[in-house]
């Protein structure tokens, strides 16, 4: 025993040793292009923490008129006033929007169209992770309800904004975990059998088919749009899982910056010559693999129809 505890103990300060080294390995591709973006419109969720932040901080710093959106107000002031000072853009906004709530998402989108004229960027960031079974405020199991139905609603209410602004883009952020991900038609909402992983990875899953399907939508409208895993992120994600929390503080040497994580969001957000890739998920900023789960068109279709069919739409 003392033999095999040794082992481990020297394994671990190998490993924190080296951990520069092997940061800089896993720290993923880098947004490399330099254009800038004065006079054009962003909407980012959940922007007042994370990759969201960061992102937001980025693009801010390019020029653009940031919307951050999120449901704290307090937390998304304290950060836009961070990201003002930081970039000497005074044009970071925070508008309070809850994506549990559809009477929010519409609050916020109302008051956004009536404000500005133009939506050139939306990225859907804002998410949750590993929760106990809850409800959104309409019923919805919290994952999906927040992670693709919030941001499903949100888009189509803002889609004609970004017609009108074209060329516009939408970024999703989805996850790698979206490949053990299967969408549960029977039991959408997790009330015959709940798991918050499985609830999580159906939810990111739900977020590339929604891509894949909003892209043929597009087709010939000048609005693309682009599914992204971030990479395992250090963020407050994580806050509801004891066991990952442990996990990412015990990893944490090895684990992307928030500004690290942005990256690929940044990179489909803004890189030239993208357009031809609309629909597709993007990791370490260049183009990845995804389940086969994820490229079914009729599963895509179909999630489609029952997410209208919930939310009380129609989007054609």
């Amino acid at each position: 025993m003392m033999a095999i505890l040794g082992l481990l103990t020297s394994f671990l300060s190998f490993l924190y040793m080296t951990a520069p080294f092997i940061r800089k390995f896993f720290a993923g591709g880098v947004c490399k292009t330099n254009l800038q973006l004065p006079g054009k419109v962003v909407v980012i969720t959940g922007a007042n923490t994370g990759i969201g932040k960061e992102t937001a901080r980025e693009l801010a710093r390019r020029g653009a008129r940031v919307y951050i959106a999120c449901r704290d107000v307090l937390k998304g002031e304290s950060a836009a006033s961070e990201i003002r000072a930081d970039t000497k853009n005074s044009q970071v906004l925070v508008r309070r929007l809850d994506l549990s709530d559809t009477k929010s998402i519409r609050a916020f989108a109302q008051g956004f169209l009536a404000e500005e004229k133009q939506l050139h960027i939306l990225i859907n960031n804002a998410g949750v992770m590993m929760c106990p079974y809850s409800k959104t405020a309409d019923g919805f199991e919290t994952h999906i309800g927040v992670n693709h139905l919030g941001h499903f609603l949100l888009t189509h209410l803002l889609l004609e904004q970004l017609k009108e602004s074209a060329p516009a883009r939408v970024v999703n952020l989805s996850s790698l975990v979206h490949i053990v991900g299967k969408i549960h038609f029977h039991d959408l909402q997790g009330e015959k059998r709940y798991s918050p992983a499985f609830a999580y990875c159906q939810s990111k899953l739900a977020n590339v088919l929604f891509t894949r399907e909003l892209a043929k939508r597009l087709q010939g409208t000048g609005v693309t749009t682009y599914a992204v895993h971030p990479g395992v992120v250090r963020s407050e994600l994580v806050r509801h899982s004891f066991l990952l929390c442990l996990l990412w503080r015990l990893f944490s040497p090895f684990v992307k910056s928030a500004r690290e994580g942005a990256q690929t969001s940044l990179h489909c957000a803004l890189a030239e010559g993208l357009e031809p890739l609309s629909g597709k998920y993007f990791s370490d900023c260049k183009r990845a693999w995804v389940s086969p789960r994820a490229r079914n068109n009729k599963t895509a279709e179909r999630l489609w129809d029952v997410s209208c069919e919930l939310l009380g739409i129609q989007w054609k």
